[in-house]
């Protein structure tokens, strides 16, 4: 106990020193106000004074304006023609398990209709052609949900304001090619493990 109490009288008696030398020493050199600004003064400044309506238009102007750039220019069709299209396709890479055994090796040849069925309804249309246009108005695809409306050129927001249709989509390169569009417009169902196709040609009073 008397060690503790001899330790808290030496702490006390060295913090009364220490402030009894305490002095103000003054001011010694040149000193400079702070004239730099943070950060966080810089962003709001910067922020300010960009220009957002500027910015909001040019958004605006890329969604209006944006299209893919694989798309496919094609045909419109001059006959009416239905064909079957085999899906089988290869795998691009090896499908391994948890255990790091291949399940099925790169090559491997499948048919995904063989296990899933596509509900949907594909139309495949050109969206600056009025006349694809007009005929899918007039089509009984329109009022049907399982349809998926696809566009191979065209604006999609032009198509949606015209049509009145909630969603659009483009058909790119690899969607045709895979399910074996040649002309449009064209509507794509499936058919047992088989992709049905059928080509509609716009002749007059059609």
């Amino acid at each position: 106990m008397k060690t503790v109490i001899i330790s808290i009288t030496i702490i006390l008696a060295i913090n009364m020193y220490i402030e009894a030398l305490a002095k103000d020493l003054g001011m010694y050199g040149a000193t400079y106000p702070i004239i730099e600004e943070d950060a966080i003064s810089q962003l709001k400044k910067a922020i300010a004074g960009y220009d957002w309506e500027k910015f909001k238009r040019k958004q605006k102007a890329k969604i209006k304006n944006y299209k893919p750039q694989d798309l496919m220019d094609l045909p419109t069709a001059r006959e009416d023609k239905v064909f079957k299209v085999d899906m089988t396709g290869s795998i691009k890479e090896d499908i391994v398990g948890k255990d790091g055994a291949v399940i099925y090796p790169k090559g491997y040849q499948y048919n995904p209709m063989e296990y899933v069925f596509m509900r949907r309804i594909i139309v495949f249309i050109n969206g600056k052609d009025e006349k694809q246009i007009e005929w899918y108005k007039k089509s009984p695809y329109p009022t049907d949900m399982r349809t998926m409306l696809l566009i191979t050129d065209g604006s999609y927001l032009n198509v949606r304001k015209k049509l009145k249709a909630l969603t659009v989509y483009y058909a790119n390169k690899e969607i045709i090619e895979r399910m074996g569009i040649k002309a449009v417009p064209s509507v794509a169902v499936q058919k047992g493990t088989e992709l049905e196709v059928r080509e509609y040609a716009l002749k007059k009073g059609k």
